[in-house]
């Protein structure tokens, strides 16, 4: 009986491993770009609002792809733009309005600005493919 409980809590601590480091990898297709030039710049932040990864990807017949691996399941957020001009930054006018493409995670769009950043979070639990049109 004795070893009926080692075996039996053997296997449940390797299950509990198991999921505890389940990796897992989102693709991140970007579409409705206005052109091909410059690059993508995307940010995935953790639920603190820290970044996890920066990304900066070409940009091939208007659409973007980017694949981030090895992600642990938990809460995410998306942030990126359209760097036409490659200068590293989102370019606004006068005004603040953007006048290159950008997007949010959960199409967190707000009147003025994005949502709250609690808005932007969604559930990672697997592999997971997410579209975004982007919005100029």
């Amino acid at each position: 009986m004795r070893r009926f409980y080692r075996i039996y809590l053997l296997g449940l601590f390797s299950l509990c491993l198991t999921f505890a480091s389940a990796q897992s990898t989102i693709t991140i297709e970007i579409s409705n770009l206005r052109s091909n030039n410059g690059l993508v710049s995307l940010e995935l932040f953790d639920a603190k609002q820290q970044i996890v990864e920066k990304v900066k990807e070409v940009i091939k017949d208007k659409t973007c792809t980017i694949v981030i691996e090895n992600l642990k399941n938990a809460k995410y957020a998306i942030r990126y733009f359209h760097d036409e001009n490659s200068n590293d930054e989102l370019d606004t006018n006068w005004f603040g309005i953007p006048q290159e493409g950008y997007g949010f995670s959960n199409d967190a769009f707000g009147t003025f600005g994005p949502k709250d950043f609690e808005e932007w979070l969604f559930d990672l639990s697997g592999d997971m493919v997410i579209v975004f049109k982007t919005k100029y």
